[in-house]
C-alpha cells in the first residue's frame, strides 16, 4: 500500500495537465489535489493533526477522492482510531473497489479491531478470493478468518459473567494492568503506568511502577505507590504474590547486571518492609525476554513468559520447579497450550493444576484471549478453553488472576479510550472455575517448653503420594498452606534435635484463609524416653507389607537417625483386637520388623535398631468404633539408649 500512494505522490508532484493528471487520482479538482498533496507533507513528517486536517478539508471539496479516504484510512490504523479507519477503507471501496484489492485485508483488520466480526469475516474472505497480496498478509488474513467465525458466534452466545470497572481507587486515566491478589482477599497489587512528573526531569515520559490497594469496609481503598525498594526509575511491574503475601516474584527491565532486556526478580515483605531485589539468575533468565512470573501456592512452581530459543512462537510459556533451592531448568508446556502466535500472563491457581493465560495465537475475539487449561494426571494440559464474550474483546484482555475461593477474577481490559487500559472483576462461571481449595495453618512448639521452633514441614497427598507442600515455617513457628480439598494428606514436621511429627487427615470441607483449619504441632527433643508416631506408615490388609505411601515418612525416620548419629531405637508395631492374641502379636511383630529392613536398606546400622510386636496390648482407642481401631493400628518410635 506504501508502494502504490508514493506512486501516487509522484504523480501529484509532476508538471502534468489537469486532464493527465486526473487519470492519477480519482479527483478532477486541482484544489483538492493540493490539499491533498500538502497533507501528505505533514504525514511524512509525522505531523499528524495537521495531516489529518487538510485530507479532511481535501473530502470537503471532493468527497470522492478515493486516495484521501485511503490515506485517512491508514492514518487512523497509525493513531489505533480503528473506528475511523473503518469507515475511511469503506469509503474508498465504495468509490472504486478494483484499483488496490488488498484495501479489503486493511478494511477487515480495522473492522475486527472494532468488534464488527460479520463484516471483516466478508472482507477478508474477499481478500483472499483476490490475486495479490503478500504471504504474510494472507497467512494473517486466514487466521483472522478463523477468529472472526469464533467471534461471531461468540457474541451470538455471551457468557454469563460480566466485567465490572474495579473502580477510581484503583484505576485513572493512565493505564493500569497486572493484578495480583493475596489468597486473603485483602491485599490487590498491580502495575500503573505514570508519567515523568512523577519523577525528576530529565527521565523517559513514561515508564511502570507497582502500586498497592488494601480491602476496607467499602471496598478497595486509594491505591498507593509501593515504593522503594521495589520501584525504580526504569520499569517493572508484571508481579505475581505469594498466597501469604509474603514474598513476590516480578518482572524489571534494564537494570544493572540483567541478563536479557527484562528479567525475572524475587523479594521478601519482612519487619514491614519489602527486601531488595535480586535477579533469579540462569536458568529461568536468559539474555532473551522473561516476564509475567506466576507462582504457585507451595512456591515450588514458577510459570512465566519468555522469547528464549526452543519455543513455539514468538512469546511461549515455561516453567520451572525450585529443588534444593535452586531452580531446574524451564520446561515448555507444549503444543496444547504455546503456538505460533505469542503467549503470555500465565496464572496457576492456588489448587496447583488450573492455569490461566493469554494468547492470541489460539481461536480468539482478536488480540489476546484469556482461555483456561488444567494440568491431566500425566502432567500433559487439557486443551484450553476461550473465557468468551464479553470476557474476552476486540481488545487485548491480560493478567486474569483469581481469589483463592474461586469466584472472583481480575483482569486488564482496555474498554474505553478516555481510560486507557483498566482492572476488571467478575464472578467466575462453575465451568471455568478452579478446584476447591482450603487453609491449614500449624503452629510449632516444643512439647516441654511451649517455645515456638522454626521447623521444616511437608504434606503429602496420600491419594497420589505426590508432596504437595514442602516448606519451612516462619521464625514464630507458623505455617499457612492452601491445599485442595476432599483428599487424605499426611503430615510431616521436622527440626533437628527433635523427633518429628506426623498424622494424617482428612481435608474436608471450607476453610479460608481467614478461618483456616488449626493444627498445634509439638515436638518432642530427641532423647532417651521419649516417642514419636508414625503416622505415615501404612500395611496392606492383615499384611506386614509396606504400602508405597509409606515411603517419605521411612525416609525422614532414616534421615532423623542417621543425624542423631549417637540414638538407638526401638520400633513397635500395634493392632487393634480384630483376630486372636497371638496373631496380632506376630503380625505387630512381623510389621516393625518391616520397618527395621527397611531402615537398614538406607543404611542405617542394625546395632542402632531394635522392634517388638506389642500386639493388642496397648490401645490408644476403643476397639469398638472404626476410628478407634484405626488408632490402635500404629507403628511408634522410642528412643530407648544413646550409642556408647
Amino acid at each position: 500500500m506504501k508502494h502504490y500512494l508514493a506512486i501516487l505522490i509522484f504523480l501529484a508532484s509532476c508538471s502534468v495537465s489537469r486532464d493527465s493528471f486526473s487519470q492519477g487520482l480519482h479527483t478532477s479538482s486541482s484544489r483538492a489535489v493540493k490539499l491533498y498533496t500538502e497533507g501528505m507533507n505533514h504525514y511524512d513528517y509525522n505531523e499528524i493533526s495537521k495531516a489529518e486536517a487538510f485530507f479532511k478539508e481535501a473530502l470537503s471539496i471532493d468527497s470522492s477522492f478515493y486516495e484521501v479516504h485511503m490515506i485517512l484510512g491508514e492514518l487512523y490504523t497509525k493513531t489505533r482510531n480503528y473506528s475511523e479507519a473503518a469507515k475511511s477503507y469503506s469509503a474508498a471501496v465504495n468509490i472504486d473497489s478494483t484499483s488496490y484489492r488488498p484495501v479489503f485485508f486493511s478494511l477487515a483488520n480495522a473492522e475486527m479491531m472494532i468488534g464488527d466480526y460479520a463484516n471483516a469475516l466478508i472482507h477478508y474472505k474477499t481478500y483472499l478470493k483476490s490475486k495479490g497480496g503478500s504471504e504474510k498478509n494472507r497467512k494473517i488474513a486466514l487466521k483472522n478468518l478463523t477468529n472472526c467465525e469464533f467471534a461471531v458466534e461468540a457474541v451470538k452466545n455471551p457468557v454469563s459473567f460480566n466485567p465490572v470497572n474495579i473502580g477510581s481507587n484503583i484505576n485513572t486515566a493512565d493505564d493500569e494492568y497486572w493484578p495480583s491478589i493475596t489468597a486473603d482477599g485483602q491485599t490487590l497489587m498491580f502495575t500503573r503506568q505514570v508519567y515523568s512528573d512523577y519523577y525528576p526531569s530529565g527521565m523517559a515520559s513514561s515508564q511502570e511502577d507497582f502500586y498497592v490497594s488494601f480491602l476496607n469496609d467499602t471496598g478497595w481503598g486509594q491505591a498507593v505507590n509501593a515504593g522503594e525498594p521495589l520501584n525504580t526509575r526504569s520499569n517493572e511491574g508484571a508481579q505475581t504474590l505469594s498466597s501469604n503475601g509474603n514474598y513476590m516474584f516480578f518482572t524489571a527491565c534494564e537494570r544493572s547486571g540483567g541478563l536479557g532486556s527484562c528479567d525475572i526478580y524475587f523479594s521478601a515483605f519482612k519487619n514491614g518492609k519489602w527486601s531488595v531485589p535480586y535477579n533469579l539468575g540462569w536458568p529461568v533468565n536468559t539474555p532473551a525476554w522473561e516476564s509475567t512470573p506466576s507462582i504457585s501456592a507451595d512456591g515450588t512452581m514458577l510459570f512465566f513468559t519468555s522469547s528464549r530459543q526452543g519455543g513455539k512462537g514468538g512469546k511461549d510459556l515455561w516453567y520451572s520447579i525450585i529443588r534444593n533451592g535452586k531452580w531446574s531448568n524451564p520446561v515448555n508446556p507444549g503444543n496444547n497450550i504455546n503456538t505460533d502466535g505469542d503467549e503470555m500472563s500465565p496464572f496457576i491457581h492456588f489448587d496447583g493444576k488450573t492455569l490461566y493465560f493469554a494468547s492470541d495465537g489460539l481461536p480468539g475475539m482478536g488480540g489476546f484471549d484469556i482461555f483456561m487449561t488444567r494440568m491431566k494426571e500425566d502432567s500433559t494440559w487439557s486443551e484450553p478453553r476461550n473465557l468468551g464474550y464479553p470476557i474476552n474483546t476486540a481488545s487485548d484482555e491480560t493478567g486474569l488472576v483469581i481469589d483463592a475461593n474461586g469466584q472472583k477474577a481480575y483482569f486488564s481490559s482496555k474498554r474505553d479510550n478516555k481510560n486507557g487500559k483498566d482492572i476488571f472483576y467478575f464472578s467466575l462461571d462453575e465451568s471455568v472455575r478452579p478446584d476447591p481449595v482450603a487453609y491449614l495453618k500449624g503452629k510449632v512448639t516444643d512439647k516441654e517448653t511451649g517455645k515456638l521452633l522454626k521447623a521444616d514441614y511437608e504434606l503429602i497427598n496420600l491419594s497420589s503420594n505426590k508432596v504437595q507442600v514442602k516448606s519451612t515455617t516462619d521464625e514464630n513457628g507458623n505455617f499457612l498452606v492452601c491445599l485442595p480439598s476432599g483428599y487424605n494428606y499426611g503430615i510431616n514436621v521436622t527440626k533437628s534435635g527433635y523427633l518429628f511429627y506426623s498424622e494424617n487427615f482428612m481435608f474436608e470441607g471450607i476453610h479460608s484463609v481467614m478461618e483456616p483449619m488449626v493444627k498445634r504441632i509439638n515436638l518432642s527433643p530427641a532423647r532417651v524416653g521419649e516417642k514419636m508416631l508414625l503416622s505415615n506408615v501404612f500395611y496392606e490388609v492383615d499384611s506386614w507389607e509396606l504400602k508405597p505411601e509409606s515411603v517419605e515418612e521411612l525416609d525422614n525416620l532414616a534421615e532423623l537417625i542417621l543425624y542423631n548419629k549417637d540414638i538407638v531405637v526401638e520400633i513397635g508395631g500395634y493392632t487393634d483386637s480384630t483376630g486372636t492374641d497371638q496373631h496380632n502379636l506376630v503380625l505387630s511383630e512381623k510389621r516393625a520388623l518391616s520397618v527395621v529392613k527397611y531402615l537398614i536398606g538406607k543404611g542405617i546400622s542394625g546395632d542402632r535398631l531394635q522392634h517388638k510386636g506389642y500386639g493388642n496390648t496397648s490401645p490408644i482407642g476403643d476397639n469398638v468404633t472404626i476410628e478407634g481401631r484405626k488408632l490402635n493400628r500404629r507403628t511408634e518410635v522410642k528412643v530407648v539408649a544413646r550409642s556408647q
